[in-house]
């Protein structure tokens, strides 16, 4: 754990000090995200902010290869230095749209080969648990990885839309993913806490940690197409990982419970980002517009509407992640009794809470005396 740790803290202090210095460079390059229909900022703000989550990321990995345990997994084959090749071209594109807009194909071509190029560098999904270990042809799961990257760059990037939101969306997220990833691994025989997955969502909640001062409302900088799509590849990579190598037996000797959360447990962490794609996509295209075509009518926008100020419609945004996230993680190593009640009770607050709080909060008006 305490390796684990160091490599948290490192993420953390070089994508916080970072952060001042990319603003800078946007600044002077004219990388603004510029006031739009869409948008709830009042004025022109520098992004690029990718790029120092980036630098923490590659220092974090430096980190973790020279010490005694996690060292060891960089040298059981090239997946971890596939992530980071996969991270740098993906921030590539971005921070190359952040300064001159690209169009969507353009994009979408970059992160398919990102995807690629982490796939055939032995980040891709071997097998899928469903009721058992299922191995299906080659092309068939280089193409199902290539998805994943492809739907979860895109997820944070659409959920990127008020201050603070994605990367604390995202920082749930790799949260929930190391503690499944940890605890899972613990059981292993023999015990091995260390492995890729484990070690890419500790540096995700360390990115995602230094750079949320900046970014927490009013943020100072945004993070950009490169710090969206980074954050989607990375989280995509913990999930890849993970999904591929745990078996049912792994997580549960109940068997419906081994046949339901490897799949599950995945899916939940992930819902709020997956949610508001999936809506986002089916209102476009009813409406005959474009997948792609941006909209102000994301998660996000609708607890605006619903009268709750910017950093609050963050916060609960970041419960409902939390409860879907840990929730679904919290059957695994709790008894179902105990977990689904738990996830009652905070489903049950979170609902008061984004419900009832603009009642609560609107002011009354003063009585009229006749």
């Amino acid at each position: 754990m305490r390796e684990y740790l160091l490599v948290l803290m490192v993420a953390a202090v070089i994508t916080y000090a970072a952060t001042p210095l990319l603003r800078a460079i946007a600044v002077k390059t004219g990388a603004f995200t510029p006031v739009r229909d869409r948008d709830v900022h009042s004025a022109p703000i520098p992004r690029l902010g990718g790029v120092a989550i980036f630098l923490g990321f590659a220092a974090s990995m430096l980190a973790a290869s020279h010490l005694p345990r996690l060292g060891q997994v960089f040298e059981t084959g090239p997946e971890l230095k596939g992530v980071l090749w996969g991270a740098a071209l993906v921030c590539l594109v971005g921070a190359v749209d952040d300064i001159h807009e690209l169009d969507p194909l353009t994009k979408l071509g970059g992160q398919m080969i990102a995807a690629g190029f982490m796939a055939f560098q032995g980040v891709q999904l071997f097998s899928l648990p469903l009721g058992g270990v299922t191995v299906l042809p080659a092309p068939v799961m280089v193409a199902l990885t290539v998805l994943t990257v492809l739907v979860m760059t895109n997820a944070v990037n659409f959920i990127d839309g008020l201050d603070g939101l994605a990367a604390g969306v995202v920082g749930i997220a790799a949260s929930s993913f190391f503690v499944y990833s940890y605890l899972i691994s613990r059981n292993y025989d023999p015990p091995n806490v260390f492995s890729s997955a484990t070690f890419i969502s500790a540096a995700l909640i360390g990115c995602c940690l230094g750079f949320l001062p900046h970014n927490f409302h009013p943020a100072r900088l945004f993070m950009g197409d490169s710090g969206a799509l980074l954050l989607g590849l990375l989280l995509a990579a913990a999930t890849i990982s993970t999904t591929g190598s745990v078996t049912p037996t792994d997580v549960s000797t109940n068997e419906l419970t081994a046949t339901l959360l490897p799949l599950v447990v995945p899916t939940a962490i992930i819902l709020l980002p997956l949610v508001d794609v999936v809506l986002a996509v089916v209102r476009r295209t009813r409406a005959g517009q474009r997948p792609w075509q941006p909209d102000a009518k994301h998660l996000h926008h609708r607890m605006l509407q619903i009268g709750h100020g910017h950093r609050r419609a963050v916060m609960l945004l970041w419960l409902w992640a939390a409860v879907a996230a840990l929730g679904s993680v919290s059957f695994v190593f709790l008894q179902a009794g105990v977990a689904a009640a738990a996830v009652v009770g905070v489903v049950v607050v979170a609902i008061v809470l984004t419900v009832w709080l603009p009642r609560w909060s609107r002011p009354r008006q003063p009585r009229v005396l006749s």
